[in-house]
């Protein structure tokens, strides 16, 4: 392996000095640039000394005015978290009925038992009802839904599916 040979930047770097010089530059101009803003406002002769015009950013008798601004909201995020909550275990129940009835009206179209198939997506308390007529098997799958247990009232979620009959099947 041959070793590998620096070559000098196009460009020449500024030694430490020189750079060291121009941060002291730059905020010297920066300091400058502030006394000539603080200089250029005027205090009104009317208006109190700075120290009685009312709170200042960071006056420590201003530190519980947030506190009491989110306790006063806390009820409502609260209130919005349990209605997610809800919600979503809510479409979860929905989404097992579906599933549910679907699996159990093709299993009555070829003559299976339905309630066996459905139970295995179903929670206890879900009630499966399966009807046959021309041809098709129909099934509807009810569950009652208590998100927060007995907390809230049952919500009944409801999914019908129906699959035609499997030919030579009685």
């Amino acid at each position: 392996m041959t070793p590998r040979v620096r070559r000098p930047s196009p460009t020449p770097r500024p030694t430490a000095h020189q750079a060291a010089g121009r941060a002291v530059h730059r905020s010297a101009r920066r300091s400058e640039h502030r006394n000539l803003r603080r200089t250029a406002r005027t205090e009104p002769a009317d208006l109190p000394p700075p120290e009685h015009r009312g709170p200042a950013r960071g006056d420590p008798r201003q530190g519980g005015f947030v506190t009491a601004e989110t306790a006063a909201i806390l009820p409502a995020i609260v209130a919005v978290l349990a209605l997610g909550l809800w919600a979503v275990s809510t479409v979860g129940a929905k989404v097992r009925a579906i599933d549910a009835a679907n699996s159990a009206a093709i299993a009555a179209a070829r003559s299976e038992d339905p309630q066996a198939v459905a139970a295995a997506y179903l929670p206890d308390g879900a009630t499966v009802a399966v009807s046959q007529d021309g041809g098709l098997a129909r099934v509807v799958v009810s569950v009652p839904v208590r998100p927060f247990g007995p907390l809230t009232a049952p919500v009944s979620v409801t999914a019908r599916a129906a699959a035609p009959m499997e030919p030579g099947v009685p």
